[in-house]
């Protein structure tokens, strides 16, 4: 007869499990991909390091989890942005916005998530990370060029230009851990720009 975990083992696992996580968002955090070794989370999260492994069967399948979950929060915070703005060119900002000012208060944990060099799970990861992004934007601009308060334009490549644009105009702070005031400021006014706008002032 198979082995049945009863419910107090599988809640003790389950914890554990997100233990481990948390863990390992800490850690990303304060070291970057580079220190989520397997043994490095397991000290983290107080448990042995080989106990880990009954939840991830290595650190490629840890990273995957680990991406989602701090992609699924990202997106969350940029959606609660969106939800507050009344056109989509300002939704559009709001995006940026709340994306750029994110990332610059916790560079690390950014520059961990866009392009600290990692193994091909990660960049695999990644690129679900940017979609995620592009189709919050590439919606307000459908919804824009619909009401015709953008030009037309095709929404899916003005929103993947705006993400790739943006990422690469942080990797620098982001590796320096700071940046000059003005560095949100002028990303939205680029974004208002790329969609057919002149600046701030259009959102």
């Amino acid at each position: 007869m198979a082995y049945r975990r009863t419910p107090a083992v599988q809640a003790r696992l389950d914890a554990q499990r997100e233990a481990v996580l948390q863990a390992a968002v800490a850690l990303l955090a304060d070291r970057g991909y580079g220190g989520c070794s397997m043994a490095a989370v397991a000290d983290r999260a107080g448990i042995a390091t080989g106990s880990i492994y009954q939840h991830f069967a290595g650190k490629a399948e840890l990273s995957v989890e680990l991406f989602r979950r701090v992609v699924t929060r990202e997106i969350a915070a940029v959606n609660a942005a969106v939800a507050r703005r009344d056109t989509p060119r300002s939704r559009i900002a709001a995006v940026v916005e709340t994306f750029a000012d994110r990332a610059l208060r916790a560079p690390r944990l950014a520059y961990a998530l866009l392009v600290e060099p990692a193994d091909a799970v990660v960049d695999t990861e990644r690129l679900v990370f940017r979609r995620a992004f592009r189709d919050v934007i590439a919606t307000q601009i459908a919804e824009g060029v619909a009401l015709g308060q953008l030009p037309r334009q095709d929404p899916d490549l003005t929103a993947a230009a705006i993400v790739g644009a943006v990422g690469e105009a942080l990797a620098g702070p982001l590796a320096a851990g700071s940046a000059p005031a003005e560095v949100i400021p002028a990303l939205v006014d680029f974004t208002l720009r790329a969609l057919g706008g002149h600046d701030a002032t259009d959102a």
